[in-house]
């Protein structure tokens, strides 16, 4: 083991690289290079530190690089989806769609790494497998698969809420002699379905988006849906000069805003209206004049939407009747009809032509509910009453959010406690930023932090520029570690869990609870309370010296 670095004195100190045989010893490792991690290393090197980055793929890009999905695309818009850290970056880069696609923010995050030169402090095709703390040195031996070990006094985990794919469970998936795809891990070559009859397992937001694209080559297209979810239409266009100067003419100001007055850090036009208190007819026509808008934009037709269930089924029943006025058969249309939970307490799908898909002789919606699955053979899906042979299947599964990339690394902190352990009963977090018992860790977008419930650019923003003032500060003033206080962290869980339970959220079976992964403890993981408070408050705690946290000075 190596010696301790020694701290950097102030903001701009650098610590002196040390050699040993063990590995080499940086002030701080970031673990993932995507959006989170492309800008924390650039704060990080700003502060004058030694930084090593690792990727598991081989460029920048993080969730854009492996989804590449026909049809993958964001749904927030693009002038609001990207940086604002620079106003240069900002005002030079050019967008082209109002939702951009995926080669084009994968693009986006090529040309960042570019423009301030990150890559060759990123080490790709490698993951990490191991972060142990050494109380004694206070530093993270961070192991690679490759067997390198790097020492670091800071571990920065920005290894994403949506970046660990999921596979069902399902008995002969080995066995089966065509190809085989997951939307969140997409070849990079392009996939021709021209002739093939595939199945599509999955209705959420992949296989939303990728059902009407596949079904544009294939033969024949089976969608397997177990649950039916809330889309709205994207309504997507070109960028036009006018929309993109109308942004960049004042993106302080608007970014500004998003800070001071959005629930999510993206604008939207809010209403200061709750649907119950005007009539049928007015609702009618505000969700009609958002629809035919497009985007989530939807969601604040009204301002109680996610806080009552008398002005949520208002919402709800319009977009089934938009359903039922789309698909021509009756019995597909009520199939796809989402019913018993609120619509915006799974994640709202954006969507480009889908419930008009089934109306095409070649696609066929198959309802697990009613047969479900119960093996994949040679030649296809065998249902409880029906066998259907395939060429291709495409496991649209989703992801095991928020948690699943951090368990997949063995992370052990102070006396030897493990943070699968901790988190065994539902991860337990302080701000979502940092854990008791593991001391110098920090996540990015953690659990216990708007993340997904948020612009995640704007939410990645907020967190890389706490962590680094955080860095600067204890710098400044001496300190060696810091670490989330149990009881702080304690409290902070409750109050995450009773925001909540005031909301519509926990009244369906969705991710943010991790029902999509059998046997994942159902905790509440993102918070509800909005991106304003949750700022305030983690301001708050910076400026009472990082109160809820342990520090310790250098001895």
């Amino acid at each position: 083991m190596p010696d301790a670095v020694e701290p950097f004195s102030n903001a701009q100190a650098k610590t002196t690289p040390l050699s040993s045989a063990s590995g080499e010893v940086v002030d701080a490792v970031v673990i993932g290079a995507g959006f989170g991690g492309l800008y924390m290393l650039h704060r990080l090197r700003a502060l004058g530190l030694k930084v090593r980055a690792f990727e598991k793929g081989d460029d920048v890009g993080g969730v854009w690089y492996w989804n590449r999905y026909p049809g993958a695309r964001c749904d927030v818009e693009s002038m609001q989806y990207s940086y604002s850290f620079s106003e240069e970056l900002q005002q030079e880069y050019e967008w082209t769609e109002r939702f951009a696609a995926q080669p084009e923010i994968l693009a986006y995050a090529s040309h960042v790494a570019e423009r301030f030169d990150l890559r060759k402090d990123i080490t790709f095709q490698t993951s990490v497998s191991a972060a142990h703390y050494n109380e004694e040195q206070g530093l993270w031996d961070v192991s690679t698969e490759h067997g390198e070990h790097i020492f670091a006094r800071f571990c920065i985990m920005a290894t994403g809420c949506l970046s660990s794919t999921r596979m069902p469970d399902i008995v002969g998936i080995d066995a089966f002699e065509g190809n085989v795809y997951h939307t969140g891990n997409w070849p990079h070559e392009p996939v021709d379905f021209c002739g093939q009859r595939v199945g599509v397992i999955g209705t959420g937001s992949s296989g939303i988006q990728c059902i009407p694209v596949i079904a544009q080559q294939a033969a024949q297209l089976f969608a397997f849906q177990r649950t039916p979810n809330f889309s709205v239409p994207a309504r997507n266009v070109p960028m036009t000069d006018a929309a993109q100067r109308k942004w960049k003419d004042n993106y302080a100001g608007l970014r500004q805003q998003a800070r001071e007055d959005t629930s999510s850090g993206t604008l939207y036009e809010k209403s200061p209206h709750k649907a119950h208190e005007v009539s049928s007819a007015e609702q009618q026509v505000e969700y009609s004049r958002r629809w035919q808008a497009g985007g989530v934009n939807f969601m604040h037709s009204f301002n109680d939407l996610m806080l009552d269930i008398r002005s949520n089924d208002s919402a709800a029943e319009f977009v089934r009747s938009q359903i039922g006025a789309i698909v021509d058969d009756p019995k597909v249309a009520d199939l796809l009809t989402p019913k018993g939970y609120p619509i915006g307490a799974k994640r709202i799908c954006v969507d480009t032509n889908y419930y008009s898909t089934y109306n095409r002789d070649s696609v066929t919606l198959v309802d697990l509910r009613a047969a479900p699955i119960t093996s994949i053979t040679a030649s296809g899906l065998q249902t409880t009453d029906t066998h259907y042979p395939l060429d291709s299947i495409v496991f649209a599964t989703g992801y095991d959010a928020m948690t699943g990339a951090l368990s997949k690394i063995d992370i052990v902190g102070r006396a030897g406690e493990t943070l699968a352990s901790k988190w065994e009963n539902g991860p337990r977090t302080y701000l979502g930023l940092m854990m008791a018992g593991f001391p110098n860790l920090f996540t990015i977008t953690g659990p216990g932090s708007p993340s997904v419930l948020s612009n995640m650019i704007f939410a990645i923003e907020q967190h890389v520029e706490w962590i680094a003032d955080c860095l600067s500060w204890m710098g400044e003033h001496g300190h060696k570690t810091i670490e989330a206080d149990r009881v702080a962290e304690e409290l902070w869980v409750a109050h995450v869990n009773e925001v909540a339970d005031k909301t519509l959220f926990p009244l369906a079976n969705s991710w943010y609870v991790g029902a999509n992964v059998p046997g994942k403890p159902r905790v509440f993981m993102p918070y509800v309370g909005g991106v304003v408070p949750y700022r305030k408050k983690c301001n708050e705690v910076a400026e009472r010296g990082y109160e809820g946290f342990h520090l310790s000075t250098l001895s």
